[in-house]
């Protein structure tokens, strides 16, 4: 038997792990009629660099599907100043900066800056890096940094948080501040390969303290006054939060 191609290998992992429908071949149907031939050239290359360097958790970006959405929604909304939380090796990063216009700029933090070394030489080759700053930080403490200069509130189209679960509340309280009125914030992960449905008993101990932070902050979005939202049952769990005052 032939060994695994790497697109194969990220397919199995996404039909396992990413996939929220009840059949694993219409997630294959979507991702092989609609997505995979839209998929830029250097995110295709991105995407199976991290499956041969990260193996199992190259998992931690975003799935195509998910990317195309995105990018769509930035094209929608002009958008031309965004932020992004939680970088890994930068499929969404480079998602939003090719969706972005010539003159558009991405603030992106992340304190793993060998993970989006891996990425940058694709980011290079799409020619876009001039539309990204790179930040290797704590980002609590930066977005803080950024609100107290003064001169950065309310000037965000669009923020993408994937980062560490359990302060994503904090980060809403700050983001709500950055991101202008009209503005979208989009939280990755929200349904957390379905396990927030499921009691709390089942699974590994990290998947279920992952899953009550992230059951806390969606009820949390639900009954925030400050946002509309839809949470979306692409990849494993996306909301989309768009601000109201």
């Amino acid at each position: 038997m032939a060994a695994a191609t790497k697109e194969e290998k990220f397919d199995h992992l996404v039909l396992e792990n990413k996939n929220l429908f009840r059949s694993h071949a219409l997630l294959k149907y979507i991702l092989e009629t609609s997505c995979y031939p839209r998929e830029h050239e250097q995110l295709k290359q991105l995407r199976e660099a991290t499956v041969k360097k990260y193996e199992q958790l190259c998992i931690m970006n975003v799935p195509v599907d998910e990317g195309l959405l995105v990018s769509m929604l930035l094209k929608i909304m002009n958008a031309k100043k965004t932020l992004e939380l939680g970088v890994f090796t930068g499929y969404s990063l480079l998602t939003t900066a090719l969706a972005l216009p010539a003159d558009g700029k991405i603030i992106a933090i992340d304190q793993d800056k060998e993970a989006y070394e891996v990425g940058l030489p694709f980011i290079r080759k799409a020619g876009v890096e001039h539309k990204i700053d790179f930040y290797q930080s704590n980002a609590l403490l930066f977005l803080s940094d950024l609100i107290n200069s003064g001169k950065e509130e309310g000037s965000f189209d669009f923020a993408f948080v994937d980062a560490d679960k359990n302060n994503y509340i904090k980060y809403h309280e700050l983001l709500l501040k950055l991101v202008k009125v009209g503005g979208i914030i989009a939280y990755d992960n929200t349904l957390w390969f379905g396990s927030v449905a499921e009691p709390e008993e089942e699974g590994a101990e990290y998947f279920r303290e992952i899953s009550r932070h992230l059951k806390e902050l969606n009820s949390f979005l639900a009954a925030d006054p400050r946002i509309e939202l839809v949470l979306l049952s692409v990849g494993d769990g996306l909301t989309l939060c768009r601000r109201l005052y």
